[in-house]
């Protein structure tokens, strides 16, 4: 089995699913995926020619009045490589955050940006939480696998949860400081004693 991307894997699961329209299943991975595998929208367009180029995937073309459309689907060799793809492990988690890498650097700038970064990174963990509860709330586009959608979902949420705790604790902290180079009285040391408990 030649190696494929993740992203690879991520459309061949849609596409085991049902078949998608490259529009489609560009949206879906926005919608679905994208919580946890986030990618450029144009590798989600170019993937699909590649996984029928593999033999992975079938394309055929069709209209809907004058718009043509090709629709997309798994052929048995793509659900034999989904599966295979399953046994193998998984790389280590990995995640961007660019924000924090603004917090990390914070020293370079004034408190009036670091606290700007923290009111950004608390208002989109809280958007981001909402937007969990409200897919949460809507019928599963694929019912029969309800209980796959809650664990992600569950684990998102979670994880969204935590930042928007974590950016109001940080907000409070950074209100204690002098500067972004002087905390004052502010115990650094206490937090990372209580991190390494």
């Amino acid at each position: 089995m030649a190696r494929r991307t993740t992203t690879s894997y991520a459309l061949l699961g849609l596409l085991a699913l049902r078949s998608w329209t490259t529009y489609e299943l560009a949206k879906q991975a926005q919608r679905s995926l994208n919580w946890f595998w986030p990618r450029a929208e144009r590798k989600l367009y170019d993937e699909p020619k590649h996984l029928v180029e593999a033999g992975l995937a079938t394309a055929h073309a069709e209209s809907t009045g004058k718009r043509p459309r090709t629709v997309y689907a798994i052929t048995r060799a793509g659900r034999r490589e989904l599966a295979a793809w399953l046994d193998e492990p998984a790389a280590p988690r990995a995640g961007e955050f660019e924000a924090m890498v603004k917090v990390f650097f914070a020293d370079a700038g004034d408190l009036d940006q670091l606290r700007a970064t923290l009111e950004r990174i608390e208002a989109e963990a809280g958007d981001r939480v909402r937007a969990l509860a409200d897919m949460a709330a809507r019928p599963p586009l694929f019912a029969e696998r309800v209980h796959l959608s809650a664990l992600t979902l569950r684990l998102q949420l979670d994880q969204e949860r935590t930042v928007l705790a974590w950016a109001g604790w940080a907000r409070q902290q950074v209100d204690q400081w002098r500067s972004t180079t002087d905390p004052g009285e502010w115990d650094a040391q206490a937090v990372l004693d209580a991190i390494a408990e």
